[in-house]
């Protein structure tokens, strides 16, 4: 592949100097989005610390000179930044967020699962095996335009496909805002092929199913198995869970490494313009089309029905902007009536006791 790269690769320094020292707070990612929320004397009283890992019951924290754990934070995730009031931990200040990555939650019950914040660069990995699909790989795109977040598509497992060159082309072809690399996670490569990309001060994170080879690539990085991986099943290339939880790991060269559990089901929610930036074709043909509320099916004047017979548009790829679409819309509606029911709840309930309250003790 002979795609230019260069400029997918996050501030990268110029010139032949050698770049500072990071302070400690700046190799886990401080970054003066952060440092403009809190002032220099507050600082002392509550200082920054980052969760590096979520537990049921805890948050592993850590920061300059500091490695703890403290209680949930309601609405905190891995990644986020925290001031700590270490008096009163409960009572710790969770920081303005660069960007958040989200899903709606697996199940019935329509909530929002946080999947991290203040990521610099995605990884969505894949392999070039029966796991490769690109329906998949386009939803993880679209929740990083929409969170705003460098993307990158890594394709493992190359050493064992007959063709891996055609997984490539077919990944490159989901936008030409998203890099592809094609590696073997195993060994130096991920070392030599990401390096531009996991560089000090850095946030990367890895996401894609089970067995792909995301906790293989962070031990790479690493330069350690501490980590354990577990092999596909042979018959479908399905992996099983390995890695339970999502968790920063600290990489020689002063790169932060996001592992995380393999997504069986990834439900888009609050994310419609990412889908429009990952479909921008077709999200600009639709403005040219006679009626403001064209489906695309089989009204007339209807552009990008026109580009799909004049052979500029593959069908396939329409229909899975409308199932995004479609999805995306229903999920956002399910959770904002999640949110007013609740919201409705809870003014119900103050009724209540306040009436109760009101009943035994009067006025």
């Amino acid at each position: 592949m002979t795609k230019d790269y260069s400029a997918f690769f996050p501030g990268r320094a110029t010139g032949s100097g050698s770049a500072p020292a990071l302070s400690p707070l700046e190799t886990l990612g401080w970054h003066s989005h952060f440092a403009q929320q809190i002032s220099v004397d507050a600082l002392a009283e509550t200082p920054p610390v980052r969760i590096v890992e979520v537990h049921h019951n805890a948050l592993h924290v850590v920061g300059d000179g500091i490695d703890t754990t403290i209680q949930p934070l309601s609405d905190a995730t891995v990644g986020d930044w925290v001031l700590l009031d270490r008096r009163q931990p409960q009572a710790s200040r969770v920081l303005e967020r660069r960007n958040l990555l989200k899903r709606r939650a697996p199940g019935t019950d329509r909530k929002i699962q946080l999947i991290a914040a203040n990521i610099d660069t995605m990884f969505i990995v894949s392999s070039c095996n029966q796991d490769f699909n690109i329906a998949r790989l386009e939803r993880y795109v679209a929740m990083a335009f929409e969170a705003e977040i460098n993307a990158v598509i890594v394709l493992t497992k190359s050493d064992l496909a007959s063709d891996a060159e055609a997984y490539a082309e077919a990944a490159d072809a989901i936008s030409d805002l998203v890099a592809v690399v094609l590696l073997d996670a195993r060994g130096d490569e991920p070392g030599k092929k990401l390096a531009d990309w996991c560089r000090p001060g850095q946030t990367v994170a890895f996401l894609g199913s089970s067995g792909v080879g995301k906790s293989s690539l962070t031990n790479a990085l690493a330069g350690t198995q501490s980590i354990e991986t577990q092999p596909i099943r042979e018959d479908d290339a399905k992996g099983r869970h390995t890695t339970t939880r999502r968790q920063l790991h600290a990489v020689p060269g002063g790169c932060l490494v996001l592992d995380t559990p393999g997504m069986r089901e990834l439900q888009l929610t609050d994310a419609a313009a990412g889908i429009d930036d990952l479909f921008a074709d077709l999200h600009a043909l639709s403005a040219e089309c006679r009626f403001n509320d064209c489906r695309h099916m089989s009204e007339p004047g209807c552009a990008v029905r026109a580009a799909i017979e004049r052979g500029e548009i593959d069908p396939a790829r329409l229909r899975r902007w409308h199932k995004l679409k479609a999805e995306e819309a229903f999920n956002s509606a399910s959770l904002a009536e999640r949110r007013a029911k609740d919201k409705a709840f809870g003014k119900m309930a103050r009724r209540v006791l306040k009436a109760k309250n009101y009943k035994e003790y009067g006025p």
